[in-house]
């Protein structure tokens, strides 16, 4: 099941005001002292940040941007063989700068004119209410850090090249946004937390980690695939099963290794018809009611 806070670093702040990004001692970055300041510098940006102000701006270090270019070199021809042709021309729609670290109102100001979303600041973790509930207003909430030098083509966190390479891309779709959309929606109508995490499972087996077919060729267009070096290479020698809501949104999984169960639509359609149409109308009752496969009375 989703687990939301073994996704991002914890980050407090003291009571002398200071902010501290928690970095497990697995990190790559956790014995590096510049690397630290500067995460925390980075988080508290994000944490002093109020909406209606000006997001904060990140002057990105050339070590930052070489971070970028580096994954985004890589990551090209692997999306090229890939990425289903949905998500492939939603990123040559977009046409994220390649060589340097956008902003996040360079983001939005690029996104905007596609599908009218926009990015905002996250020091890291995001309450999942929070979060959804930002999605259903075409708001997606961005960390703005990047990845340990050291291992440009590895995070184990979400970072911006997760968020934008991977999320930005896929919401320069339409069809794509607007099923993004529909989970956000469903947010603001579900009471049960049970029924949150059920659709935020599903969320996780299809716009984080979801195939497609084109033609006879298993294509990506899951955010955490298509932003993962390694991921590409290994999704489609996973389990690849049917969509199905039930199995989706009770499956366990472990964020910490690749997905050995994925879940593949015929195209953008059935995805559209079962996961968007899910997403559209879901309910608590309905959600409870699809956990027993029992016929909801109406």
């Amino acid at each position: 099941m989703f687990d939301e806070g073994q996704l991002y670093s914890p980050v407090s702040r003291g009571d002398d005001g200071g902010v501290r990004v928690h970095l497990d001692p697995s990190h790559p970055g956790a014995a590096d002292e510049a690397y630290l300041r500067r995460r925390n510098e980075i988080a508290a940006a994000a944490l002093d940040w109020r909406e209606g102000q000006p997001l904060p701006h990140i002057d990105y270090t050339d070590a930052e941007n070489e971070v970028w270019a580096t994954v985004s070199r890589a990551l090209a021809p692997k999306h090229e063989r890939h990425a289903h042709p949905e998500y492939l021309a939603a990123k040559r729609a977009l046409g994220l700068p390649t060589e340097y670290v956008p902003t996040l109102d360079e983001v939005s100001d690029r996104i905007g004119p596609l599908t009218g979303w926009s990015y905002i600041a996250a020091p890291g973790l995001v309450a999942l209410r929070q979060f959804y509930g930002a999605l259903g207003r075409r708001v997606f909430h961005s960390t703005q850090y990047l990845r340990h030098p050291s291992r440009p083509l590895y995070t184990p966190e979400p970072d911006i090249i997760h968020e934008v390479i991977g999320h930005a891309n896929q919401l320069a779709s339409p069809r794509f946004a607007a099923i993004t959309r529909a989970a956000g929606e469903a947010s603001l109508r579900l009471e049960d937390e049970s029924a949150m995490k059920f659709v935020a499972d599903v969320f996780w087996f299809s716009m984080e980690f979801g195939v497609m077919y084109d033609g006879p060729e298993l294509k990506a267009y899951g955010a955490g695939i298509l932003s993962s070096y390694g991921e590409m290479d290994e999704f489609a020698h996973m389990e690849i099963r049917p969509l199905d809501l039930l199995d989706m949104g009770t499956l366990n999984y472990d964020i910490t290794a690749y997905q050995p169960v994925l879940f593949a639509a015929r195209d953008v359609a059935e995805l559209e018809d079962v996961v968007g149409h899910f997403f559209a109308t879901c309910s608590d009752d309905s959600i409870a009611a699809l956990r027993t496969q029992a016929p909801l009375t109406v």
